[in-house]
């Protein structure tokens, strides 16, 4: 303790902040024992690129990705007395090219990346955590879908979500991700959606957290929903219920992006996770055998109680600055600009 397995830097994602190396350092400076450094892999799709992006040609973006590798692993070393760096990726499930194109990345780097954050951010095309404006345009793509067809899946929202864990169910099957990212972010606008009115949806959800269950995955309680407005982290109660009850393993992630979220509203999520009543936390470690991929780290149990884990009670004065410090950098809002 304390762990996080998912994290971006300004580096070599151009919606965050910083240099790799400070994130590093921050990780380092907050006492964090394991920190994962897991950039997204390249988009194939001029399409598919964000605003920020227009100056990036496709090449560039491997380019990138190959370049953070190198600074990962370069990093994994230099700091290696002070802390354990893992170096993965996290995904993208945008159309069968993004899967094509990342067993090619795999094949190409081999165990330079030791692990995946298993991750949809879109559906049909659409980025769904880009803004609401977005999102909103998505769900009227589906009305006329919705208006002719009387059975399951009807509304808007339910049409959304059932490709949303349909594409996570392929992910999951074809590339056997060590932790599953922030698996709910369907509902990233929706957070008090209840699940339990969607029956089918529900069935997906239990499908998909039984695939993840049978080979050994990961799922984190990734911090990053606080400062998307959420009273939970991701994923909701809901969803931590059906994954305790089949038997799922959780992780903890701050999913920052830039040395200032390093860590950050951990606070929230240890009060959450205390609600939830979690008996044990996991992490990620080198083993000596291989997983069914032919990647080598394997899950750990956290020794001991992870409540009792002396992190915490160090963090409250961090903690108190931080408050102190998101107040004057927070808009009208109260939402965080980063």
């Amino acid at each position: 303790m304390p762990y996080s397995h998912h994290s971006h830097s300004g580096e070599f994602c151009k919606h965050a902040t910083g240099t790799l190396e400070e994130v590093v350092l921050e990780a380092i400076r907050q006492n964090f024992t394991v920190y994962g450094l897991t950039e997204h892999v390249p988009r194939y799709r001029i399409e598919d690129l964000y605003p920020e992006e227009e100056a990036i040609s496709l090449k560039d973006l491997e380019l990138q990705f190959d370049a953070f590798l190198v600074e990962a692993h370069r990093l994994k070393d230099k700091y290696a007395s002070r802390i354990t760096l893992l170096v993965g990726c996290e995904t993208e499930f945008i159309t069968e090219t993004d899967l094509t194109g990342l067993e090619s990345l795999l094949q190409r780097h081999g165990t330079r990346i030791e692990y995946l954050v298993g991750s949809v951010h879109h559906v049909n095309g659409v980025p769904i955590d880009f803004d609401k404006e977005t999102f909103e345009k998505l769900l009227s793509s589906f009305e006329a879908d919705c208006a002719k067809d009387p059975g399951p899946d009807t509304t808007e929202m339910e049409k959304v979500m059932s490709i949303y864990f349909d594409a996570q169910f392929e992910l999951l099957q074809r590339f056997h991700p060590e932790v599953i990212g922030h698996f709910d972010l369907c509902r990233l606008y929706y957070p008090s959606l209840a699940l339990s009115a969607y029956p089918s949806i529900v069935e997906k959800i239990k499908r998909n957290i039984s695939c993840a269950v049978e080979y050994g995955a990961l799922f984190e309680i990734n911090a990053a929903a606080f400062r998307k407005g959420w009273r939970t982290a991701y994923p909701g109660t809901d969803v931590t219920q059906i994954i305790s009850e089949l038997g799922g393993r959780f992780t903890i992630s701050d999913d920052s992006h830039g040395p200032q979220a390093v860590g950050h509203n951990y606070e929230k999520l240890y009060k959450y996770m205390r609600e939830l009543e979690l008996p044990e936390l996991w992490y990620l470690s080198e083993g000596s055998i291989s997983n069914k991929t032919g990647r080598k780290l394997v899950p750990v149990r956290e020794h001991g109680e992870w409540k009792a884990n002396r992190f915490w009670g160090s963090r409250k004065g961090s903690w108190d600055s931080l408050r102190h410090s998101t107040k004057l950098r927070a808009g009208s809002t109260g939402q965080l600009t980063f």
